[in-house]
């Protein structure tokens, strides 16, 4: 159940007499009706209220649910009255409906005082302390409160509120709790009662003809009392649901996170010695690059600093070698930039193409390049591109698949790394934290935030024997889908 679940249901309970007890010392809802209308009478002789049309009887049919014997249906009409509307002709504060803050139904006291020349037309209900402001546009926003404050100027409402002062025998926070009811709610949101598409609305005659249930005043009190009693507990169970929810969110990504980190750090597999050394895997890596260099298949590059003790981030195997990526690849290569068109000589991947990991191949566009360049930016199986500018800067490819002959666009780089590794591990290390940690410290910050192929070159990787490096992959293949479940 949510907080708010919660909250309607104490005052659906409250509202059919079901909160607290009923005291026959208290009298009825009749007699105390009855005064109410009297009190009205007054008024009306009195010259400050109106005198209005007799009410229709409450049918059967109209009551939602069933109240105590003590207790009594009545219209809205019947509970509160109107101070009536003015023009103003002087200085005065005004409310809103952006007055109302409508997730604790208070004002947002910042005293808007307004000259009369300057009036809004909508200014016009007079109010005063105690009264009811209901905003009749869009209900179900609850935009309503009580005014509870003194103000330096007369006050006067929009006309897009009900301004409702209770007579002598309504407790106004008691009606204001009925007014936040899922049950009155249903009846002003009905599209019978709310018209307007964009802004629905529902009109004075349709609002004050709602039927509510009228209990004594002295347990309209009790009631009050007893949700006011209630609402800090609320408030500590929203506290606790908020948490729980956003643990719930949470969890699937952390636990991601988690595994990849244990994967990372030689946690996830047991290591075996008959499977070497990631010490002797990086020798006959660096034995390769030397062997392509020599036969002009790739190019000589720039030694890459040693890494230093400062620089690992935590302990791994003794059989694994931290390593940088810029030796574990055979090349690092930016994109081809060239505009995108129907047709052309061969397709182009941009980072757009690129979705949930997949790469749209019936949308990729193609473009025109020389027949001699086609080969720098060919794209090949186990290939990584990775996003180098963007919001998406940083996120990772691996191609599995080429169906047509494709090259890739200048946002993206191509990092092609020896055949000594495993891709898959290579790709759930560039989902790992550790590398968005090192992303993050290399990326240039500006409107449009952009990484470049000597931050990747020189991240640190940590670099198990081949066989270790599969079986985490397998094993990450078979936990990391039931987190995804868990979405």
């Amino acid at each position: 159940m949510t907080p708010q679940e919660l909250k309607n249901s104490i005052l659906q309970l409250a509202i059919q007499g079901k909160l607290v007890e009923q005291r026959t010392e208290e009298g009825t809802a009749e007699e105390l009706y009855q005064q109410i209308q009297a009190e009205k009478q007054r008024l009306i002789k009195e010259g400050k209220i109106k005198k209005e049309k007799p009410l229709p009887a409450i049918t059967e049919a109209e009551k939602p649910f069933d109240i105590p014997e003590s207790w009594k249906w009545v219209q809205l009409r019947s509970l509160v009255y109107s101070r009536g509307q003015m023009v103003p002709q002087s200085t005065f504060s005004y409310i809103d409906i952006g007055s109302i803050d409508n997730k604790n139904q208070t004002l947002n006291f910042e005293e808007n005082i307004i000259c009369a020349d300057k009036a809004p037309s909508r200014a016009r209900k007079i109010i005063e302390i105690g009264d009811i402001l209901y905003s009749t546009v869009r209900p179900y926003l609850h935009n309503m409160c009580i005014i509870d404050k003194n103000f330096s100027c007369t006050p006067i409402a929009s006309t897009g509120f009900a301004a409702m002062t209770c007579y002598t025998g309504v407790f106004n926070q008691f009606l204001f709790r009925y007014l936040m009811s899922p049950a009155f709610d249903s009846y002003a949101n009905d599209t019978e009662n709310a018209k307007g598409v964009a802004y629905p609305a529902i009109n004075d005659d349709r609002l004050y003809r709602a039927i509510v249930p009228l209990p004594p005043l002295a347990e309209q009190k009790r009631i009050v009392a007893k949700i006011e009693e209630l609402l800090p507990y609320i408030d500590r169970y929203e506290q606790a649901w908020s948490k729980l929810e956003n643990f719930n969110k949470r969890f699937p990504t952390d636990m991601q996170k988690s595994i990849l980190q244990m994967a990372i750090q030689g946690k996830l597999v047991e290591q075996r010695p008959e499977e070497s050394t990631g010490e002797e895997l990086y020798q006959q890596i660096q034995a390769e690059k030397q062997r392509l260099i020599k036969a002009g298949k790739i190019k000589k590059e720039k030694p890459l600093q040693e890494i230093t003790e400062e620089e690992k981030p935590f302990d791994i195997p003794e059989s694994w070698k931290w390593a940088r990526w810029g030796s574990l690849s055979e090349s690092i290569q930016y994109g081809y930039n060239a505009p995108a068109q129907a047709a052309g000589r061969i397709k182009m991947v941009r980072i757009s193409d690129i979705q949930e990991g997949k790469v749209l191949w019936d949308s990729v566009p193609y473009c025109e390049i020389s027949e001699d360049e086609i080969a720098t930016y060919l794209l090949k199986e186990n290939d990584i591109l990775f996003a180098r500018t963007g919001g998406t800067v940083g996120k990772s490819y691996i191609v599995k698949e080429v169906p047509d002959e494709s090259i890739y666009a200048g946002y993206l780089i191509r990092t092609r790394y020896s055949s000594l590794l495993c891709p898959d591990y290579l790709k759930h290390f560039m989902d790992s934290q550790l590398y968005w940690i090192q992303l993050r410290n290399g990326t240039i910050a500006t409107a449009q935030p952009n990484c470049n192929g000597q931050t990747l070159a020189k991240m640190i990787v940590p670099l198990p024997p081949l066989s270790e490096q599969k079986r985490i992959v397998a094993k990450l293949e078979e936990i990391l889908p039931l987190c995804e479940k868990l979405k």
